[in-house]
């Protein structure tokens, strides 16, 4: 049966792919990106783009709007874009910090508050975390801003299941590891991850449509390496 997915942080790496996949299933997929001309360019009949930045709180309307207008239900929200920094922590101003947490938790928050309304049992809500962002797991210099922005929504997930509980809607996030994109490159120049954008797209599609079955409020690893 088809569904109703959003996707954010769609012109490149896991969300260019996860739209492929779920269109290709028969899923309606509204893809959200700064820059929407990526996905515009597949023109692909069950996805609707525009460009969308998680730091402007006007945008947030468009979504609002298009949903109530064409859909009216949400079966699947995947909170995918994401901001990188990589500077030395000495360097890093208050307002570096400032943008990339608008971006990883403020935004990932304030989408999820506006499509929440229109989402019913058993729909789900799947955050993309990060390695780093694990407490105990290897953490690398430079990645302060990034890393401790990933931790605070594994926290909100959590905090989200618990009082949405009584909803049926389910709230998981999964902390990645190495994944071959062009995030990656910019982190680590140079190093080849095992697995590649369409690999972990693939196992993120299979587990935005199924997991809430088995997981509410959990963080799951999905890494095969380190980072």
């Amino acid at each position: 049966m088809s569904k109703n997915i959003i996707i954010t942080g769609t012109s490149r790496g896991i969300g260019f792919e996860l739209v492929q996949l779920f269109a290709k299933q028969g899923h309606q997929v509204l893809a959200l990106s700064r820059n929407e001309q990526p996905i515009q360019n597949l023109n692909l009949k069950e996805v609707t783009s525009f460009s969308f930045d998680l730091a402007d709180e006007k945008n947030y309307k468009k979504v609002e709007d298009f949903i109530t207008k064409n859909w009216k239900q949400v079966d699947v929200l995947i909170n995918n874009a994401g901001a990188l920094l990589n500077k030395p922590f000495s360097e890093i101003s208050m307002q570096d910090f400032e943008n990339i947490y608008r971006t990883n938790v403020f935004g990932v928050a304030e989408l999820t508050r506006v499509v929440l309304p229109f989402m019913v049992k058993p729909s789900h809500v799947v955050t993309i975390s990060s390695m780093g962002g694990v407490q105990g797991s290897m953490k690398f210099p430079g990645l302060a801003a990034y890393s401790s922005s990933k931790a605070a929504v594994i926290t909100l997930t959590e905090l989200l299941a618990e009082e949405y509980k009584e909803s049926g809607i389910s709230f998981n996030v999964l902390a990645l590891g190495a994944v071959q994109t062009e995030m990656l490159e910019e982190a680590f120049p140079g190093y080849q991850a095992p697995i590649t954008a369409l690999e972990m797209a693939e196992y993120i599609f299979d587990f935005a449509l199924n997991g809430n079955k088995y997981y509410n409020g959990k963080m799951l690893q999905v890494s095969n390496s380190t980072p």
